[in-house]
Parts: structure tokens; C-alpha cells; sequence
């Protein structure tokens, strides 16, 4: 046991009110603290399996006791146990503070987009929609006025996340997990402490290692891995097609004709679509579409026979205009507000019905619809979307306070299609990914995304902000994750121009999946068929992608037996260079591979810093060494590096040269 951590640990606790109000997912926070109170430490003592401290403030009574026990696999666990509940029932707020370090970096905390190295900042851990409507209208409006300036950031406290996670991992190896199941907060503003602020009792998970290897795998040892990826999936791109049966068969057939290897069809459509003033949408009724899908379950079959699975979406909620709607709302099957009436909660422009998660007659009813209306139609996938906007407000069936399973909402959401999956028999063919996630969602998903990213080139919502959130999800033990190539939301003047898609489909091809997106105003945004230089790029890195998958499928694998990300920082490799540790533009692939994408408008060439290695540009061939480099890097050929010493050198090589 760290010696370090048993004298220095502290503990506060207070009493306070929360006050939330939820906007289309968008959670505003305020407190209202009463009364802190520091406690002063007592007797420490040792126990058969770690350390027993004492805390007190003897005119309130106040006694409490964090106990801390070493565990297998090299963990401590620290808890917080109350020896006079009778004298503490109006504290609800508690803040252990531990040591910390002034030269390290901090990372993790689930999905963070434009900021990987956390020192300096408070994060707030409570699951909601990213893409907060206030923040983008302030946005559009700014650039209306004063143009797009794509490296400004704002500062993190204006931000949420679909994936809020209490877990960080600091660059001197080790990392701090906090159970708890309520909104909590990390402050790293102190050089030499960390506190950790919760409104239950927490318990710590703490551990350290020689590596970051070693460290990732007590990590997921405690929160799950994730489940094993069919072996398609990296035989090609998974194309994003929507608008019915003939116009998926034809973009395919020109796809394949201009020699593409594609190995899936995302259309989300599947099930109908509205068209609203935010763009083209989903009908959230999780049924097929006949009118627009003509034969769908003949071309899924003869798709499935070039190799080309069918693809689709699904999400927690319910269309109020679909028959699925009503029989959920006979069968009392959905989120109740305080008046006993389904709560409407407002996505978009429009309502729609959440369905009752702990309702166990709703939840099987819900898998039900998954396992005979998308997997029995042939489906070899679906994103599975939303989960971060549970009200705190509702009713929920069981009884349970809403507060306290908000942030375990997409676990549950998770869960629900994992066993579909699991039931039916089809886990080893067909997967999911999702973009919400808490704590033990892991080792649910098969596969994470970084939700709606703008089709812009803007560090905190664009191409940039994608790598960020993959390396910041990799420190959190989420260690498989891809984007939409191209990104999602166009709002107003912000539309995808045919470089950006470009650049983003460079990115994907070097990514654990390549798939596109249409966006959320397809006819406003060029597509991977808009014109010949895109078919043709997109075929080159359709491609290399299929080419690199026995490469992508080792590192899968890895992940799910040892929590091993995919994706990884520069420094998890090579810790000593002081230089890796806020890199957060550039990415290895795996051990053997480093990814810089061009994330610039207009650029040709950009710097990249190579860590002590010898490495060989994949394209060009050329050999470079440990250093900042300026690499040409015209559309086609992103900087891509090999490292020489590497097993693999030939066969990594050879995905280009056989391309």
C-alpha cells in the first residue's frame, strides 16, 4: 500500500440541495452547498489488510472511518464508512482528498474532446447529450460575424459528455476509479493533492504499475471489457445509404464497380423518417418500413451473399405518431412524469417517449423488438443511440430514485442489447456501437463512437475533437472506439465540404471501423459518391482498411482479453518523453503504427513528432527518427508511420503496397 496515500488522505464532508433543469438532454447544474465541515483526523491503524483512519469533529458527533484494504490484482480499495449515522444524516456531500503530483498529466474521465491533459481543471462527472443547443446556436452565430475559427476551445466546465465516467489515469501510472452512482466531481486545480467530491458514499479503486499496459488491465479488470467484434467488420467500409431499397443497391453496385471493398450498409432510415427543421431524421418506430424498403428482407439476404451486411439504428425512445407508441403507452410502459403521464421528452424538434428500462415486462418487450425486427430480418449491425437522458425528475417503475440511475441509464441501455444479441444466438456475426456510457458499460458494448461531431475542422467539435475523445476514452478503459467519418450536424452555414470528408475518411481508414455518415442534412452535404475524386478516394481507403485487418482483429482481440486500447496515446508506449504528454493530435494504432492526421483546412503538410524509434512513412517509404518532422501530406497520403522494429513491419507495409 502506497504509504504516501495512507498519511496525506483527508476527508470533508457538507450538506447540500441539487438543483438540475434538463434541455433536449443538457443537463444545467447548480448547488446550493449549506455547511462544509473539514474533518480532523484521528487514530490510523493497521489492519490484517491495509489501514483503518479515523475522522471526527467531536462537537457534531461527526465520526467516520476510511478504510483501506488491499485487494487482488495489485488494487486498494478505500471506503467511506459512517460510525455515527445518528449524528451525520444531514451531510449528503463527502470530498476525500489524496495526494497528487506536480509534474504529472491527468487523463480519462470518460469522453472529454478538447482537452486530453486534465491538470489544472475541474470535470464534472454526469452523463448528457454533448451537444448542448445553447453552445452551438453561440457558435453559429459568432461565426456568422467574425468567421470560423476552428483552434478556439472553450473552457471544460462549459462542457457535458455522453460518456462521463468517475475514472482518471495520471502519467506516473497509476489510477483512481470512484463507484458511486450520483454526480460527482474531480478537482485537479492543487499541484500536490486531488479531490474527489461525491453526494454518496464512494469507494475508491486505486492502483499503479510499471506500464501502461499493465495499467489499463487493472483497470478493466474492474469496469469490463468489451465483447469480441464479428470478423467482418473491417473486411471493408460500412457505407452510410439511406432513401430505400433501389437507392442502397445502386450506391453499392457504383461502389463496388469503382473497385471498393465495402463490407456494410448503415441505413438508419430502415424504419422510416421524418423531415424536420433540424434535417432528415429517424422515425423512431422500430418497425420496417415497407414503402421505403421494398423487399428489404430479400436484399439484406442477397447483400449478405457479396459479403455486405445490413446495417440499421435503434434507440431508448419512442415515436409518439408509431404503433410501437401505442402499445407501450396501453401497457404502461414508458417513464412517468410526477402525474403519473408518460414523460415527453423534447430531441430535436420534436417529443418522444422514453421507455421504462426497469420495468422488467417493458425491458423484455423491448428486447423482443430487437431480436425479431432486426436481427431476425438479417441485420448484421446497429448503432445504438442515446441513453444519456434519463430526466432526474420522472418515475420510474421500480420505485428508484431517478437521480441515482441517470448515469447508469446507458449501462442498462447497453445491457438490454448485448443480451439480444446473446439470446438469439448472434453475438459472434452481428454488433452494436453506441456513444453513451457510464462505469460498467464496457463491458456491454462492443464498440464505442464519438457521437455528433459539426462537419467542421473545429478542435472542439470537429475533425480534431475526434482523436482527442478516442485517447481520453482509451484512458477510461473504453478501449475500442470509432467516429463518423465526415461528421454529423449541419446547422445553418456549417456544411461538409468535399476536404473535410476527405481528410475524415484518411482518419477512419487508420481506425478500428470505417463508417460514413450522411449527416443530419444528407442533400446540404457532399457524400462519399458526390463526386469522382471522393468515389475514388473513398475506394483507396475503403481498401487499405480492409487491408489492415488481421492487424485491426489481433488488436480487437487483445482489448477484450486484456482491456488493451486500440487506439492509443503517444506516451503509452514511450512515457519518458515529456513531449507525448498533452499530444493529443496524433495516435498510435496499436504498437506498431502512428496516425497523424491532417486536421487543417487547406493544408498540404503538416508537423508531426516522432517518439525515439525508428519509423517508415507508409507511403513515401522514407525513414525518419525521433523528432518534430514536416511531412508532406497532399490528399491520399496522410502521415502514417511504420515503426521498422516492428514484427509486423513487412505486413504492415504491404497494405498500401498491395493496394
Amino acid at each position: 500500500m502506497d504509504r504516501r496515500l495512507t498519511d496525506t488522505i483527508s476527508l470533508s464532508v457538507a450538506t447540500g440541495q441539487n438543483r438540475f433543469r434538463m434541455n433536449r438532454g443538457s443537463f444545467s447544474y447548480r448547488q446550493i452547498l449549506y455547511r462544509k465541515i473539514d474533518l480532523k483526523r484521528t487514530e490510523a491503524k493497521e489492519t490484517p489488510s491495509g489501514y483503518s483512519i479515523g475522522f471526527e469533529n467531536s462537537r457534531l458527533g461527526l465520526r467516520y472511518r476510511l478504510v483501506l484494504t488491499d485487494v487482488p490484482g495489485g488494487i486498494t480499495t478505500v471506503r467511506l464508512e459512517d460510525d455515527a449515522p445518528e449524528a451525520s444524516e444531514k451531510f449528503n456531500r463527502y470530498l476525500i482528498t489524496i495526494p497528487a503530483y506536480k509534474d504529472e498529466a491527468i487523463y480519462g474521465c470518460g469522453e472529454t474532446y478538447s482537452r486530453f491533459d486534465l491538470k489544472g481543471e475541474k470535470v464534472r462527472i454526469f452523463v448528457a447529450e454533448h451537444q448542448n443547443t445553447k453552445r452551438i446556436s453561440g457558435k453559429i452565430i459568432r461565426e456568422k460575424f467574425t468567421g470560423p475559427k476552428p483552434e478556439k476551445t472553450l473552457r471544460l466546465s462549459r462542457y457535458e459528455s455522453y460518456c462521463s465516467i468517475p475514472v482518471y489515469t495520471s502519467s506516473r501510472k497509476y489510477f483512481v476509479f470512484c463507484e458511486v452512482d450520483s454526480y460527482c466531481r474531480f478537482d485537479f486545480t492543487k499541484p500536490d493533492t486531488t479531490t474527489i467530491y461525491t453526494q454518496q458514499p464512494p469507494v475508491l479503486y486505486i492502483a499503479q504499475a510499471d506500464d501502461f499496459t499493465s495499467l489499463s488491465e487493472k483497470l478493466t479488470s474492474i469496469t469490463g471489457r468489451s465483447p469480441s467484434l464479428p470478423e467482418w467488420v473491417n473486411d471493408g467500409a460500412i457505407l452510410a445509404i439511406q432513401g430505400g431499397t433501389e437507392k442502397v443497391l445502386e450506391k453499392v453496385k457504383k461502389f463496388r464497380d469503382a473497385g471498393g471493398a465495402v463490407c456494410g450498409v448503415w441505413s438508419q432510415d430502415w424504419c422510416g423518417c421524418r423531415v424536420t427543421g433540424f434535417g432528415y431524421q429517424v422515425m423512431w418506430n422500430w418497425q420496417w418500413d415497407k414503402k421505403l424498403y421494398p423487399d428489404l428482407d430479400r436484399c439484406i439476404r442477397e447483400l449478405k451473399e457479396q459479403g455486405i451486411r445490413f446495417l440499421g439504428y435503434i434507440n431508448p425512445f419512442l415515436a409518439l405518431e408509431g404503433e410501437l407508441y401505442k402499445f407501450a403507452q396501453e401497457k404502461g410502459y414508458c417513464v412517468k412524469d410526477r402525474k403519473g403521464k408518460d414523460y415527453l421528452v423534447k430531441i430535436t424538434t420534436f417529443p418522444a417517449a422514453m421507455v421504462d428500462l426497469t420495468n422488467p415486462e417493458a425491458r423484455e418487450w423491448y428486447k423482443d423488438i430487437i431480436k425479431t425486427n432486426m436481427i431476425d430480418l438479417g441485420m448484421g449491425g446497429w448503432m445504438a443511440d442515446f441513453g444519456e437522458y434519463l430526466p432526474v425528475d420522472c418515475v420510474l417503475y421500480s420505485g428508484e430514485d431517478p437521480y441515482y440511475i441517470h448515469d447508469n441509464w446507458p449501462e442498462m441501455w447497453a445491457r438490454l442489447n448485448m443480451e439480444a444479441l446473446e439470446e438469439k444466438g448472434a453475438e459472434k456475426d452481428v454488433f452494436f456501437f453506441t456513444r453513451a456510457a457510464y462505469t460498467r458499460s464496457m463491458g456491454y458494448t462492443p464498440m464505442m463512437w464519438t457521437g455528433d461531431q459539426h462537419v467542421d475542422w473545429s478542435m472542439d467539435d470537429g475533425l480534431p475533437s475526434v482523436i482527442t475523445a478516442s485517447l481520453s476514452l482509451a484512458m477510461s478503459g473504453f478501449g475500442i472506439s470509432h467516429w463518423d467519418a465526415g461528421g454529423y450536424t449541419t446547422i445553418m452555414h456549417m456544411t461538409r465540404s468535399e476536404e473535410l470528408l476527405l481528410r475524415w475518411l484518411e482518419a477512419s481508414a487508420f481506425s478500428p471501423l470505417l463508417r460514413t455518415h450522411e449527416g443530419n442534412q444528407p442533400s446540404r452535404n457532399v457524400q462519399f459518391d458526390s463526386t469522382q475524386a471522393l468515389v475514388s478516394q473513398t475506394v483507396k481507403m475503403s481498401r487499405i482498411h480492409r487491408n489492415l485487418r488481421e492487424y485491426l482483429r489481433s488488436l480487437s482481440e487483445l482489448n477484450c482479453i486484456k482491456g488493451t486500447p486500440v487506439i492509443r496515446p503517444l506516451f503509452y508506449h514511450y512515457p519518458g518523453d515529456e513531449t507525448l504528454r498533452d499530444m493529443d493530435t496524433e495516435y498510435m494504432l496499436g504498437r506498431d503504427m502512428l496516425v497523424a492526421p491532417v486536421i487543417t483546412k487547406g493544408a498540404v503538410s503538416r508537423q508531426v513528432y516522432l517518439p525515439d524509434d525508428r519509423w517508415v512513412h507508409l507511403f513515401t517509404e522514407k525513414e525518419y527518427t525521433k523528432g518534430w518532422h514536416d511531412i508532406d501530406a497532399p490528399i491520399g497520403t496522410p502521415p502514417v508511420f511504420i515503426r521498422k522494429d516492428s514484427p509486423v513491419f513487412e505486413e504492415l507495409m504491404s497494405i498500401v503496397r498491395t493496394e
